[in-house]
């Protein structure tokens, strides 16, 4: 049983239990799915109160998100470390291999390419670039658009939100833009 759970799952399984999580969700009580409040909600738990913006009942307003979010990171966990093997490689095409490889990323042993994300690149300019200031971006972006991409593109795609639609479309483009005029630029 394990060994089938180390196996990809195919699309037509995953997509529509994806799906299913937007009804549960609202049905569970009228809530939008998304991760980037998660942090308010979280700051709202542990600062002082001082700040007017994390005046508010975090426990009534996101505890079910914080609930939600902390399932994503043992789901994440479970999912890397336990149901994973050291032999798993990450399953991309041979061009797209080669164009990485062009830009200088070799590591395709995990996820996450360690040429790019590690603690060794934080300290180089493209790996600030990278992860502080694209970090800081994604977070500012994911709140001026109220919502980040799991929170447009599955809760409000599937409730038929115009203004969902207009952010999936930017998301798109932004990252449209980003992979093939911004990294050449920081490579």
């Amino acid at each position: 049983m394990l060994e089938l759970l180390r196996q990809p799952w195919p699309w037509y399984v995953a997509g529509p239990l994806i799906g299913l999580v937007v009804p549960f969700v609202f049905w569970y009580g009228s809530r939008k799915w998304g991760v980037s409040q998660s942090l308010q909600h979280l700051c709202a738990a542990t600062l002082p109160r001082k700040i007017e913006y994390f005046r508010y009942d975090w426990r009534k307003d996101g505890s079910w998100n914080l609930a939600m979010v902390g399932g994503v990171v043992v789901g994440g966990f479970v999912g890397g470390r336990i149901l994973s093997s050291p032999d798993d490689v990450v399953a991309i095409s041979e061009a797209t291999r080669t164009d990485l490889t062009r830009l200088g990323v070799t590591d395709f042993s995990g996820m996450v390419s360690s040429d790019l994300f590690s603690f060794e690149e934080l300290l180089t300019p493209t790996g600030f670039v990278l992860i502080v200031v694209g970090g800081f971006l994604v977070g500012f972006g994911a709140r001026y658009a109220n919502g980040c991409t799991s929170g447009h593109a599955i809760s409000g795609l599937a409730t038929l939100q115009p203004s969902s639609l207009l952010a999936v479309m930017g998301f798109f483009a932004g990252g449209l833009v980003s992979v093939h005029f911004l990294l050449p630029l920081l490579f």
